[in-house]
């Protein structure tokens, strides 16, 4: 295929369409039972509550009758409502030429689509460059996914600092049916983003899938280099080849992994990261063995 075309909507889900997508259909073993599960209406049994099972599901007059904690079960629905909420705001630029943090998103947003619109669901996207949003209605058909990935593609003027916060009370606010909503972020934000994530959770199935890059915790050692911050644009001059630098930039790195990764535990959300350095197949077969396992 011709480079060019690799970087239009067309070619982009066409190459995708044949390195990921018809490879994932022997390893996820059924899609809406794995990473993307639809959630029933139709009532099937009761059963005891075990750990991990959704708090909503409670059949609390059923629990008071048999003195026995009790959860409904329901058939599952094969057709779901899926909403990306997207983050394209500076930080995501950050990575190698050619394989950004925002390159791999835009990869990711195409697979979700076509995994998701192959059985007839519907996928809607929340499009953020940290400060404005924009919203593509939900709809069917490969056509609508061309539509995103045209959006994505195209260049945004990306806000100074993002505030995931505000991302998330407009997806509170704009996705009113029950719904699976994939949340695509380096959770790179000003502070108190937890609560209003943690209020979206109440309504839909929330996946949260972290975009990292490995030299956002240990660069080059190659002397003085000038770095940038992606969100303030502040310039600093860094010794990479300092040890105690180097020490200091890990353990910072250590600290927001930790905090991010108990914020999205506090609010039960499964967190997958993916690495600009990582195959996708790959990540996506680790996100559905992830997502297996949870439910077992």
């Amino acid at each position: 295929m011709d480079p060019v075309d690799l970087l239009t909507p067309e070619g982009m889900l066409r190459r995708l369409d044949w390195q990921v997508v018809r490879r994932l259909d022997g390893r996820l073993q059924g899609d809406h039972r794995t990473l993307l599960r639809g959630e029933g209406t139709d009532f099937l049994d009761l059963r005891a509550y075990e750990w991990g099972d959704d708090v909503r599901h409670i059949d609390w007059n059923a629990t008071a009758r048999m003195d026995q904690l009790l959860v409904r079960d329901f058939m599952e629905d094969r057709e779901l409502t899926a909403w990306l909420v997207i983050d394209r705001s500076r930080s995501m630029t950050f990575g190698p030429a050619g394989r950004t943090k925002e390159h791999v998103l835009c990869e990711l947003a195409a697979v979700f689509g076509q995994l998701l619109v192959r059985n007839g669901n519907r996928v809607g996207a929340i499009i953020f460059d940290g400060e404005r949003h924009w919203v593509l209605p939900p709809r069917q058909g490969r056509n609508h996914v061309l539509v995103l990935m045209h959006h994505l593609l195209r260049p945004v003027d990306a806000a100074a600092s993002t505030d995931l916060a505000k991302l998330f009370r407009t997806a509170e606010r704009l996705v009113r049916r029950r719904s699976l909503v994939v949340v695509i972020t380096d959770f790179v934000s000003e502070p108190g983003w937890e609560r209003p994530l943690l209020r979206l959770t109440r309504r839909h199935e929330v996946v949260a899938v972290r975009m990292v890059d490995p030299r956002e915790r240990e660069l080059p050692s190659t002397g003085l280099l000038y770095v940038q911050d992606a969100e303030s644009g502040e310039v600093l001059l860094v010794d990479s080849s300092d040890p105690e630098f180097r020490r200091r930039l890990h353990a910072l790195a250590d600290d927001r992994d930790d905090t991010i990764r108990q914020s999205v535990a506090r609010a039960r959300i499964d967190l997958h990261v993916v690495s600009t350095e990582d195959d996708l197949l790959s990540a996506f077969a680790r996100m559905a063995a992830s997502r297996r396992q949870r439910r077992r």
